[in-house]
């Protein structure tokens, strides 16, 4: 996997770390836009295949049925950091179809968001599955399970009905044949799947930008962006990356990372991108914190996306002592 520098960590003036990886755009057409590192590296996609595992959700009539609102929609696509307002709509996803927290199987973890976790940590109060980031994912694929009919007891299993149509649609979107698409578990404990950064990207392009699609397709990716690009403050959180870029492109994109260093994003068709983008990003040693939103934001600002003057301390991001003196700087190089 030949990777790229694609920032760098400068304390002083002194570089005292680089991040490496891989970046692929492609328009709707599928003409490549950039390419940076070897886009033909294969990682997983984690939680930013969340939009295409929620398409069948749509496309089943689980949503309509159910009676789904937008905001849940959204809700279906987010890694959220277990505010109020996440953990309340995870529990009325469950409400619509008559479940409850103990029916998830995604594992309970503290809320992402600082704040909330320590106030639970104050009071005693213990997290549970709603407070997972992945469960308004995991509300939608029951009542994906619902709508046809599969076990919702083993709705997580790779061999369920619901995991297969979530499989067929990662393959459709990204142009690879489900039996070459490698499955791994991922943390919230339902198959994730592996493929070349450049079919990321390509999956992304293709949501912004469905024409090829059956019309029902087309109107169910239609809803999850748009849901996403509505609601960009339940995809994330405070102060979370998604939840920061979508505003500041003002309804020009859908943003949606992915552990383990990725970062993938759709550029809505517009006149500089008439059928759109997709833009894939992978972080080649996972990094979240530093490097991801640092590169990110540069691709943005490159692509005429957003300008200089927003999120002007994500890219460079300023490092600082425990003062909160700036003592460094994380650096974006890449060009694209």
């Amino acid at each position: 996997m030949r990777s790229e520098i694609l920032a760098q960590v400068i304390r002083g003036e002194t570089v005292e770390s680089i991040h490496r990886g891989h970046i692929f755009i492609v328009d709707g057409e599928g003409n490549t836009v950039a390419s940076v590192g070897d886009p033909s590296t294969v990682t997983f996609f984690r939680s930013a295949a969340k939009p295409f595992q929620a398409m069948p959700f749509i496309t089943s009539g689980a949503a309509d049925a159910f009676g789904f609102t937008d905001d849940e929609i959204a809700m279906a696509t987010a890694s959220h950091s277990g505010e109020a307002m996440h953990v309340e709509r995870a529990a009325r996803m469950l409400g619509r179809i008559g479940l409850t927290e103990s029916d998830l199987r995604c594992g309970a973890h503290a809320p992402f968001y600082a704040p909330e976790a320590e106030r639970m940590i104050r009071e005693g109060e213990a997290p549970t599955q709603l407070h997972n980031n992945c469960s308004g994912k995991h509300a939608a694929m029951l009542a994906l399970a619902k709508q046809i009919d599969a076990d919702i007891t083993t709705y997580d299993s790779s061999e369920n009905r619901v995991q297969k149509r979530i499989l067929r649609c990662v393959a459709d979107f990204t142009g690879i044949p489900e039996h070459e698409i490698a499955l791994g578990i991922d943390g919230c404990c339902v198959p994730n799947f592996a493929v070349s950064v450049a079919a990321m990207a390509k999956g992304f392009a293709n949501l912004v930008f469905p024409l090829n699609f059956h019309p029902a397709i087309q109107t169910a990716s239609k809803r999850i962006v748009e849901a996403m690009m509505k609601y960009p403050e339940l995809i994330g959180g405070t102060n979370r990356l998604d939840t920061l870029l979508m505003p500041a492109a003002q309804g020009r994109i859908i943003s949606k990372v992915g552990a383990d260093g990725v970062w993938l994003c759709g550029v809505v068709p517009c006149e500089k991108w008439p059928t759109g983008l997709g833009i894939a990003l992978k972080i080649a040693d996972g990094d979240d914190y530093i490097s991801r939103p640092v590169v990110a934001v540069e691709i943005l600002r490159q692509l005429g996306i957003i300008s200089t003057k927003d999120l002007p301390e994500m890219s460079p991001m300023p490092i600082r002592n425990r003062r909160g003196d700036i003592v460094g700087r994380v650096t974006p190089i890449v060009k694209v």
